[in-house]
């Protein structure tokens, strides 16, 4: 991943403004790989934050029916 730490939301906002770069058809080979490889990382870095959560939210409302 890219040296700047992402919170979900600015790596969606980044993966979207890769998006538009790429669909643009401006870019040459060597940029469209960094933007690609940068996108994959983002990616990756998304569905692990978004499993993270998934599995907090799990916990804590087994521990709310646990309460109950």
């Amino acid at each position: 991943m890219p040296e700047q730490e992402y919170t979900y939301a600015t790596a969606v906002s980044r993966l979207e403004e890769i998006l538009q770069q790429v669909q643009n058809g401006n870019e040459n080979i060597d940029a469209l790989y960094r933007l690609l490889k940068e996108a994959d990382e983002l990616i990756k870095f998304c569905r692990a934050r978004l499993y993270e959560v998934d599995e907090e939210v799990k916990s804590l409302l087994g521990s709310m029916n646990e309460e109950n």
